[in-house]
Formats: structure tokens, C-alpha cells, sequence
């Protein structure tokens, strides 16, 4: 497992991957990557003109690749419902819920939840449950949903998911990933009780060099924050390419288990793919419980065909 790279990717013709995200950073090397081995891939993304200049170029690297640009803004519920409403394939093999956003200034999404939770985890359990009736007609298909090592900094509130109370980038970032562990896990545990064949499992990509960590300040014109972030994204992170590892292999390696949470290793940070540390939090029956039914009751989206726990 600690040698496994791109190239131990098994063969994915025949198979359909969605990409949140896709445009630029992991989430654009995971759906070029599962092109190159086959899949047909859509990349969702809430940039036309970003989404299929990444089209153009997955093309250019892999000649003869299966891909295709889908517009999907996460923190518009209303788009989430037309792109699953006009998504034309009978089954889905792969769900990458790679797309977010880190430590913004404060911001709502168009149907008023804070940003960071709307999209990180909000738009992303829409999505999944949106699409989960063509998951569960594909055979061994999973659903990989991008978090962090940053979530062990803050717990979810379930009485102000919306961070009304009190903002803090940071700790608004880390209560997402939270969030989308505590989802990853009420999600295995209500596809076991329904007897699916269907994989949930987490991925994080360690320190990786991507837009991400610049954006924040760039709204704000925090430059002298933005060079700061560039510059760690330069000398200290491990390239876009190795940080979407632990994503590729959760989405196809061979014997992933559900609930699992991979991540670069051995210190969590770079290198390759392992089983990674998680906070014990984000394994409570109760707090899955409590989350998914505050999230349904928000986006409206029920799960159907899944038993509850």
C-alpha cells in the first residue's frame, strides 16, 4: 500500500466517475487520472469557462479520453437538483466529492447557509443523495468524499451549523471536514443496513499545492496572507498530483473498506497513500444521527431506498 501510485490504478472502461471540483488542483488530476484508466468522467464544476478549459486540457493529456464539463454550483441547492435531474447515465460507478473551500470571510451560499458548510458538506450530501439510486444500480460503485487532517480542530455545532453566533475561518473550515466524516460514516453505516454493496469512504490529501489556500485571502486583497500561502504551496507542499493519491485510491483500489479514511502517510502530511488518523468524534453513531437529520431537514433531500440507522 505505501508504493501505490497512479499507475496501479485498475482499468475503469466501462465505468462513470462524477468529479466535483474538477477544474483545477486534485480534483482535475482525479478525473484526468480516471479518464486515462477508462472511465467515462464528468468534471462538475460551477465554471463553464473553467470547466471546459479543464476539458480541453484532460483532452490534450490524454488523447482519446472519455470526459466531459457539467455545470454544478454546490452552494446553490437549485443547481445540485438540475444536475442530478439532468444527469443521463442509468448508473454511476464513482461520486468524487472533491470541490471546497477553505477560510473564507463570512459568506452565505444562495439559499443562506454559511459558505464553508454549505458547499463543503451541505451541496455534497444534495449530491450524493440525489444521485444515490443510480450509485446503487451500479455494481461495487463508492462514494469518496474529500476531507481534511484540519478537521481534528473543531467540532461540528449542531445548534449553530451555520456559524451565526460566532465566526472563525479556521474553525467554520474545520467544522466542514468534520462534517463530511461524520457524513462518510452515517453514510456506511445506513448503506450496511440496507444490505448496498456500495463503498462510502473519505480521502484527504495531506499539504497539497492547489488554489485553495490562497483564495481566502485573495478576497479579502490580503496579499501579503496570499504570498504567505504561495509560498508554503511552493517549498513545503507536495504537488497536486500526490495529494489527489489518496482520493484515486480510496475511489478504486482493491479491498477499501467502508468508513475508511485514507490520507498521505506516514505523517499525515505528503507521501503515499495509507490509512490515516482520524479524530474518534467523527465515528459517533449520535452525532451522524443528529447531522444527517439536520441536513436533510435544510436541503430538503432524503435518501431514498436507504434504511435509516
Amino acid at each position: 500500500m505505501a508504493a501505490w501510485t497512479a499507475h496501479d490504478i485498475p482499468e475503469q472502461s466501462g465505468r462513470t466517475a462524477v468529479v466535483t471540483g474538477a477544474n483545477s488542483g486534485i480534483g482535475y488530476v482525479t478525473a484526468r487520472e480516471l479518464a486515462r484508466r477508462g472511465a467515462r468522467t464528468v468534471l462538475a464544476c460551477r465554471s463553464e469557462e473553467r470547466g471546459n478549459a479543464a476539458v480541453g486540457r484532460l483532452l490534450s493529456e490524454v488523447p482519446g479520453a472519455h470526459a466531459e464539463f457539467r455545470a454544478l454550483d454546490l452552494g446553490d441547492l437549485a443547481s445540485v437538483r438540475r444536475f442530478a435531474d439532468e444527469f443521463d447515465s442509468a448508473h454511476l460507478d464513482l461520486l468524487i466529492n472533491n470541490a471546497g473551500v477553505m477560510a473564507l470571510p463570512y459568506r452565505r451560499t444562495a439559499d443562506g447557509f454559511e459558505t464553508q458548510f454549505g458547499v463543503n458538506h451541505l451541496g455534497h450530501y444534495a449530491l450524493t443523495g440525489l444521485l444515490l439510486p443510480r450509485l446503487m444500480e451500479a455494481p461495487g460503485a463508492r462514494v469518496v468524499t474529500v476531507s481534511s487532517g484540519l478537521h481534528a480542530l473543531a467540532d461540528i455545532d449542531i445548534g449553530d451549523l451555520s456559524s451565526e453566533r460566532h465566526y472563525r475561518r479556521w474553525v467554520a473550515y474545520a467544522r466542514s471536514k468534520t462534517a463530511n466524516l461524520l457524513f462518510t460514516h452515517e453514510l456506511a453505516r445506513r448503506l450496511a443496513a440496507t444490505g448496498a454493496d456500495t463503498v462510502a469512504a473519505a480521502a484527504h490529501p495531506g499539504y497539497a499545492s492547489t488554489n485553495l489556500q490562497s483564495a481566502g485571502p485573495r478576497m479579502e486583497g490580503r496579499r501579503g496572507v496570499e504570498r504567505f500561502m504561495e509560498l508554503g504551496n511552493r517549498f513545503v507542499a507536495q504537488s497536486a498530483a500526490a495529494g489527489a493519491l489518496p482520493t484515486l485510491y480510496a475511489a478504486t483500489a482493491p479491498g477499501v473498506r467502508p468508513d475508511a479514511f485514507i490520507g498521505p502517510g506516514p505523517l499525515g502530511w505528503r507521501g503515499a497513500p495509507t490509512r490515516s488518523w482520524r479524530a474518534k468524534r467523527t465515528r459517533n453513531d449520535v452525532a451522524g444521527e443528529r447531522l444527517w437529520a439536520a441536513s436533510e431537514g435544510l436541503t430538503g433531500v432524503r435518501y431514498e431506498g436507504l434504511k435509516s440507522t
